[in-house]
């Protein structure tokens, strides 16, 4: 791979190449990117969506676009970082096409931004409740109906997956979806691959999948312009990763390590003392001790320890993406960034402390449970609706719950696999409090 064809500046529909010495400073190609997606319908419904504590009433901890916009400053600071190292080691990429350090920035910034933007309602348990309600519900029934990738895509449901397809899907009168930037897109890709075959190795880029059957044109566009190394062919497709990927991963591995840590202390999940003395491991040739002191409250003296162990981190990541560059762009560098960080031991501490006490707790559990049974119900009315319709013996209550729906998602004149993904995408694009709403209407609760 090379950087020249990395840091594309082509969006969906483009009949002429863009230039980034001809971008207008004013407004670059890489920084509309970002424009686009917080002004997006999606990005905003991430103000109601669980980081870690579902449907939370307290100030203190993180939602889905809290997070988001923490991680889009941390990555905004590692591509600009890196940037700055590569564009030393390529002077050509500036001299003789005109980058700046700050296009890096931009890229991973705004690829960052939109990380989590497909993840549906409940945390992670979203993901799994969706999949669930086709392996062990009454989905189980569509499986007959759809070929092994399409049926994989429903019962993976993949959040990054589902992402790719909102930054990228056709809508009547919206080609392209939001039209980013390739780069920005390729930056995007965590995982590029299909949904079959399952963990086909160890390698990072091959842990998830990335994109549905429906977006695979899609995806294979946006590679083929990047130059992505293709690491399979044939019926079974993946790729190599965008190097930039990395560090819209080590941005997210910095943020939910350190930050999620922090939400679990002002919580009362975490003693503060476990604060001082797992993150002086990380932060203790930076610290000043007498300034640390002088913080009177835990809030002050949290926020002091968490600024320092991004600090920390963010050097360190940077170090290993500058130091492995020829491994990354050839595609064997096969972990993240932080996995080689001479601070491991200690994330790893943090992480597992995170696991026992917050993600672990009582709190999270009894929410995640209202969560797999509240998406199971919705998935099963509209699901039921939508098919029967389609197959002609839609009821009149049916016909009322197609109703409710918005009306991308009413289509039935569609395969039985683009209602079924449809319906997973529409129920993982709601907010928590959407989702108690629409099921509290659903089950007769309200009127």
């Amino acid at each position: 791979m090379n950087w020249e064809q990395l840091l594309s500046l082509k969006r969906f529909g483009d009949t002429h190449k863009r230039l980034r010495k001809e971008q207008d400073e004013t407004r670059l190609g890489f920084e509309v990117d970002y424009d686009r997606i917080i002004f997006s319908a999606a990005f905003r419904s991430l103000q109601d969506k669980t980081q870690v504590i579902p449907l939370s009433k307290t100030d203190f901890v993180h939602t889905r676009l809290t997070h988001s916009l923490e991680v889009s400053v941390v990555g905004r600071s590692l591509g600009r970082l890196a940037g700055k190292k590569l564009l030393e080691k390529h002077p050509h990429l500036a001299e003789v096409h005109g980058y700046r350090f700050n296009d890096f920035g931009a890229i991973v910034a705004a690829a960052a931004l939109s990380h989590d933007i497909g993840n549906p309602p409940f945390g992670h348990s979203g993901e799994k409740a969706i999949g669930e309600y086709f392996t062990t519900g009454n989905g189980q029934k569509y499986k007959s109906l759809l070929t092994d990738k399409e049926w994989q895509d429903i019962i993976d449901f993949e959040g990054n997956a589902n992402g790719f397809k909102l930054l990228t899907e056709t809508r009547e009168g919206v080609e392209g979806g939001l039209r980013l930037s390739y780069a920005t897109l390729g930056a995007f890709m965590k995982y590029p691959k299909e949904s079959l075959p399952k963990k086909p190795t160890k390698h990072i880029a091959d842990k998830k999948f990335g994109f549905f059957q429906s977006e695979k044109d899609n995806f294979q566009e946006v590679a083929a312009e990047l130059g992505l190394n293709q690491t399979r062919i044939g019926k079974d497709i993946s790729y190599s990763r965008h190097p930039l990927t990395y560090l819209v991963e080590a941005a997210d591995d910095i943020c939910y390590t350190i930050i999620d840590f922090e939400d679990g202390i002002n919580l009362g999940l975490i003693s503060e003392d476990y604060a001082l003395e797992y993150l002086i491991k990380l932060v203790k040739d930076s610290i000043n001790t007498k300034k640390y002191n002088s913080l009177k409250y835990k809030e002050d003296r949290l926020s002091y320890l968490r600024a320092l162990a991004i600090n920390t981190l963010i050097t360190d990541a940077i170090a290993i993406f500058i130091e492995n560059e020829a491994a990354i762009l050839d595609g064997s560098f096969n972990v993240s960034l932080l996995d080689k960080s001479k601070y491991e031991a200690q994330i790893t501490d943090i992480i597992n402390l995170s696991v026992a006490k917050i993600y672990q707790s009582q709190e999270v559990i009894e929410k995640e449970i209202a969560g797999y049974k509240i998406i199971s119900d919705i998935l099963e009315v509209y699901t039921n609706a939508l098919v029967r319709t389609k197959e002609g013996n839609g009821s009149n209550y049916d016909k009322l719950m197609l109703r409710t729906l918005p009306a991308f998602y009413q289509k039935t004149d569609v395969s039985i696999y683009t209602i079924l993904l449809n319906t997973c995408c529409y129920v993982a694009s709601l907010s928590d409090s959407a989702a108690v709403h629409i099921h509290t209407k659903i089950m007769g609760k309200q009127l």
